[in-house]
């Protein structure tokens, strides 16, 4: 090994270390995208509903021309189950509360919410359907809402807007008003903070509300927003599915699946797009957690491209040594050949020589043992 290292210039010696530095780099720099993709959990439905990998995670956004309402939404939920059927698709789950796809929506808008110390005008999303299992935020104090609860007059504050309306974050179960009706405050959620979160819309207090409630008392700004976690057997069902039977058309909505968001070959799509991403001839405004997941796609895109190039690198160098040794190569395939042939004969010899020896151990441990025993009779003979 000594004499290996001191044949060495100290220019190999550099290119090695260097080499090896910049594979290092590349291990950190794709490591801290992955942790970054997994870190964006409204992307991760699927993976949630099933680590088995056979289900997607399918979004739409729609611009305010396309004009869909909760019955749109209605029609297309019972089209799903028709759907699934017909592909042989069906619930083998014990469990009898079991279900084979959800889903969520959501509308934008403005609200009033009067708590019996003051009345704050807040940025709101109307929800229906399973929002809070699409995104978990995290809380503070109480639980999430759905639409199939039977009381539909519940709240989510965000802890700004609870510390305006009660000076606390542990108001959970306590009463607002909204157009004068009761709503109960079901939860408090945290707000997320950073450049990315404030650019994409978390800028100010945010109340969530039933999809009901925006329409009744609120400033409704219309259904942006639809998500559906649902058997996907066969590459591109899930997707293809809601291309066809979502009911709007291709000019006011974008359709992507989440699942694959974040893999590898997405994440390069998106560097070959530089400087075409950003361009969008829809009227669609994305909510604030769409506009926070393309801006870490930006992020995860970029260091992945960086990571490529440090791997590159050291790749390049191992070429190079390879092509060195290929051309002043002093063997022939014939030669590693009668080599590794020579290598495995002396191998068996070896193992032969060895199974004797192991034989001749044996028979001279049992020949010791027959002398020792006719000695010790011998002995005995004697003695009496």
């Amino acid at each position: 090994m000594k004499k290996f290292l001191h044949s060495l210039s100290l220019r190999q010696v550099i290119l090695g270390i260097s080499a090896i530095v910049s594979f290092l780099v590349f291990l950190v720099l794709f490591g801290i995208a992955g942790v970054l993709s997994r870190s964006q959990l409204s992307q991760q439905m699927a993976a949630r509903w099933s680590p088995d990998g056979d289900m997607a995670q399918i979004s739409c956004f729609f611009s305010q021309n396309a004009e869909v309402s909760h019955d749109n939404i209605e029609e297309f939920r019972h089209s799903i189950d028709g759907a699934l059927t017909e592909a042989s698709i069906e619930q083998d789950s014990p469990n009898a509360n079991a279900r084979l796809w959800a889903d969520a929506f959501s509308a934008g808008g403005r609200i009033s919410v009067t708590s019996d110390r003051t009345t704050i005008q807040a940025n709101a999303l109307g929800v229906g359907g399973d929002f809070f299992l699409f995104h978990p935020l995290r809380l503070l104090d109480g639980a999430y809402f759905s639409e199939s609860d039977l009381n539909s007059d519940y709240v989510i504050l965000d802890e700004d807007g609870a510390w305006q309306l009660f000076g606390s974050n542990d108001i959970a179960g306590m009463m607002v008003y909204i157009g004068g009706e009761p709503h109960v405050v079901a939860g408090v959620v945290h707000r997320e903070r950073g450049r990315l979160q404030e650019a994409a819309g978390l800028d100010t207090t945010l109340v969530y509300v039933s999809y009901d409630t925006l329409e009744k008392y609120g400033t409704n700004n219309g259904i942006s927003h639809y998500e559906i976690v649902m058997p996907n057997p066969v590459k591109k069902f899930a997707y293809n599915y809601v291309m066809e039977h979502i009911g709007v058309s291709e000019e006011d909505r974008e359709i992507l699946e989440n699942t694959s968001r974040y893999s590898l070959k997405k994440r390069m799509e998106v560097v070959m797009d530089f400087g075409l991403r950003s361009m969008n001839g829809k009227a669609i405004i994305y909510p604030y957690w769409e506009n926070v997941a393309r801006g870490y796609e930006d992020i995860i895109a970029l260091l992945t491209f960086l990571s490529m190039l440090f791997l590159l690198y050291p790749v390049l160098l191992i070429l190079v040594v390879l092509v060195i040794l290929w051309r002043h190569k002093t063997w022939t395939a014939k030669s590693v050949f009668l080599f590794l042939q020579d290598k495995a004969e002396r191998g068996m010899d070896r193992l032969r020589v060895s199974g004797k020896e192991k034989k001749e151990a044996a028979r001279a441990k049992r020949r010791r043992k027959k002398e020792y025993k006719d000695k010790f009779d011998e002995e005995e003979e004697y003695d009496e």
